[in-house]
């Protein structure tokens, strides 16, 4: 099948061919999103995103468990979306970096959009 829009298209295809990133780089986005596309660790970045927190506090806010949000913040620390620091005997969680902060604030948003 051939585009009825083959002229006006050409341009479009040409800059998305220059500006495609490479495999290796489109997985990397993908494994962010997928470590944020789980409701539980949504949660858990959400209530992050206000602060510092420990484990304990983090069950409370999400209503889980110690084990359960601890499985969750390894595999959210793994992909470098939240950092620990230990503060002696506990360990604090929070966001990795603002991008963080901009992608899920720009979930948010969109949540929210009408369209444009």
């Amino acid at each position: 099948m051939i585009c009825e829009h083959e002229k006006l298209h050409e341009i479009s295809v040409k800059r998305a061919k220059e500006h495609i990133l490479h495999t290796q780089d489109v997985e990397k986005i993908c494994k962010v999103f997928r470590l944020l596309a789980d409701p539980n660790r949504f949660k858990i970045v959400s209530a992050l995103l206000e602060g510092e927190l420990c484990v304990y506090h983090l069950c409370e806010i999400c209503q889980s468990t110690v084990s359960a949000v601890s499985h969750q913040l390894r595999l959210l620390k793994d992909g470098n979306i939240v950092r620990a620091k230990r503060m002696g005997k506990n360990v604090e969680y929070s966001i990795a970096d603002g991008h963080i902060r901009e992608i899920v604030e720009m979930g948010v948003e969109h949540l929210y959009c009408k369209g444009e």
